[in-house]
């Protein structure tokens, strides 16, 4: 059983001018810096599986896990379409720290910033 990593927050950002990649979703700097932080006390864990789920009161949420290992299942398209163009972020300030997924392709938040829709 995986146990969820941190709070994360959906931001809706306006449409970007699109890079030729191959990832569905890209890291900023210090999200890689705070995932490997995280990992190094967690020397049995080899990630973080990076999800979305049906829930919230606008639909949909991203969700964080550590993984021990990486399945064939892990690439599902639903996840994909979902997380295409996003970039996901972390943030610290003097109240909180949290990864921050800046998705273009969001059409609406819930007022807690937790679920979106696309």
């Amino acid at each position: 059983m995986s146990a969820s990593l941190v709070r994360a927050t959906v931001r809706a950002v306006s449409k970007r001018k699109l890079q030729p990649t191959r990832a569905a979703l890209t890291l900023t700097p210090s999200a890689v810096n705070k995932i490997k932080q995280l990992l190094k006390d967690k020397p049995e864990h080899v990630g973080v599986k990076v999800g979305v789920r049906t829930r919230g009161c606008n639909g949909l949420s991203y969700t964080l896990e550590y993984t021990k290992t990486k399945g064939d299942s892990d690439e599902e398209k639903k996840a994909q379409l979902t997380l295409l163009e996003t970039e996901m972020d972390y943030v610290e300030d003097k109240l909180s720290s949290e990864f921050v997924f800046n998705n273009p392709n969001i059409k609406g938040t819930c007022g807690c910033g937790e679920s979106f829709n696309i």
